[in-house]
């Protein structure tokens, strides 16, 4: 439409005065053009991609200034409220308070959070520049006050159609087998001072008190009975999926085959983070953080296993027991044993979910030391909730990217017992699938 005037390689080629003739040729282009449905597409499509700022600035204001009557309009601005030149989005922001643009609001309070905090009297806030200040008036114009508890209802009004259908796509959470472990703080962290034979330090998980809300969490790992109710409801399907998963995904167990390890009542294993996301939005919950998992494994008196602070091997499935070995003395030799491993041996590595009682954390939640490690939401490096964005992209690109790396927690049957304390700390990949990974969920507590 306005070919000429906007092609990228012929703007690129002109000098200063030439490049600002050019456009202000095209203002005055855009304003002699008679409104139409082509005209918004096409400066929608400037919006969005075109190389140059100043034209992707001058389309957005045409969009405010003429048709924020249009849907497809105001949603190119919302967009633009994000663009990556500073006065593509400050003009979108501004636009967007000028003629109250309801679109723009959610994409308005992702850069500056809510107002009704922000325009708190004692609200504590950093001068970040005028992105922040662009913003702040803008929503302030698109509510028509500043008075906090006001604002507070009137955005609780104008998203009250997303609270809505967030109620109703809530699944009631799966308590069938779950135990309570009540909200307050408990020591979390190692509470050793010496590096043991296997010369695993422990330092990364310092000492400290944690508080934690309270919560349910499943009293077993999910078993192979359990997630084939998930794959049943939840196969060819993405409702339950995270926004990152890898394209086609089925969520089938990697070892679903495997005679050693899918018997009903076993945990299941071969899954992946992205498996048992979806698997714990699908059962009403999510994956549990670190320090979630960590209070319900060892409660509130900083023990070393769930059912104490002494070593028994008789409440936990090891490398010891799963190998049938009696002492390992140092890595050498756990490694040596390991390597012995094959599709066949050992024979029955895993124990069902619910066995070994004698283990269980002051919860009641069992097998949280052996068995099979446990994911978490955390991940290894940040301590922060995991947030991938590895879509589309084959492991070997992101395998040493930090944020690629999820906590693992309780050891496994191929761990020695240093593995298994309540605050030994694991990680793994978040795309692998291994026979000694398993996962359980938490819920929230009903208010």
């Amino acid at each position: 439409m306005f070919g000429e005037l906007v092609e990228p390689v012929a703007l690129s080629t002109l000098d200063d005065q030439a490049y600002a003739d050019r456009l202000r040729g095209l203002e005055e282009a855009v304003d002699r053009s008679a409104d139409s449905d082509p005209l918004v597409r096409y400066l929608c499509d400037l919006t969005a991609g075109h190389p140059d700022w100043n034209v992707r600035r001058i389309a957005v204001e045409a969009l405010a200034a003429r048709f924020t009557g249009s849907a497809e309009a105001r949603e190119a601005i919302s967009e633009a409220t994000h663009d990556d030149v500073d006065w593509v989005a400050f003009t979108a922001i501004k636009s967007a308070g000028e003629h109250r643009i309801p679109e723009a609001v959610e994409h308005m309070i992702r850069i500056s959070g809510w107002p009704s905090n922000f325009s708190k009297p004692a609200y504590a806030r950093k001068p970040v520049g005028c992105g922040a200040a662009f913003t702040k008036r803008a929503l302030w114009d698109f509510f028509g006050t500043r008075d906090p508890d006001r604002l507070r209802r009137l955005e609780d009004e104008h998203f009250a159609d997303k609270h809505a259908a967030v109620r109703a796509a809530r699944r009631e959470p799966d308590l069938r087998d779950a135990v309570l472990v009540p909200g307050g703080p408990f020591i979390a962290g190692a509470n050793v001072q010496e590096i043991g034979p296997f010369q695993m330090d422990n330092t990364d998980n310092p000492l400290r008190v944690v508080e934690v809300e309270s919560f349910h969490i499943d009293r077993t790992a999910v078993t192979n009975a359990r997630y084939a109710e998930f794959l049943a409801d939840a196969r060819g399907g993405a409702e339950f999926a995270h926004p990152d998963e890898p394209p086609g995904k089925d969520y089938t167990p990697a070892h679903w085959r495997d005679p050693r390890f899918n018997e009903p009542t076993l945990p299941v294993v071969g899954v992946d983070w992205y498996d048992a996301y979806a698997f714990a939005r699908w059962a009403g919950g999510r994956l549990p953080s670190e320090d979630e998992w960590e209070k319900a494994a060892r409660g509130t008196d900083a023990r070393v296993y769930p059912w104490g602070d002494e070593w028994d091997r008789a409440k936990a499935q090891c490398v010891l027991s799963a190998y049938e070995h009696d002492e390992l003395r140092d890595l050498a030799e756990l490694e040596e044993l390991l390597v012995r491993t094959t599709t066949t041996w050992p024979k029955r590595p895993v124990l069902p979910a619910d066995s070994l009682p004698a283990g269980a954390s002051p919860h009641g939640a069992l097998n949280m030391a052996g068995n099979v490690w446990e994911i978490t939401r955390t991940n290894f490096f940040s301590k922060s909730d995991m947030a991938p964005f590895f879509q589309g992209r084959k492991g070997s690109t992101f395998m040493n990217r930090p944020e690629a790396f999820h906590v693992l927690r309780g050891g496994t049957w191929t761990s020695p017992p240093v593995c298994l304390t309540t605050f030994y700390r694991g990680k793994d990949l978040l795309t692998d699938r291994h026979n000694e990974v398993g996962f359980r969920c938490v819920y929230e507590v009903a208010r």
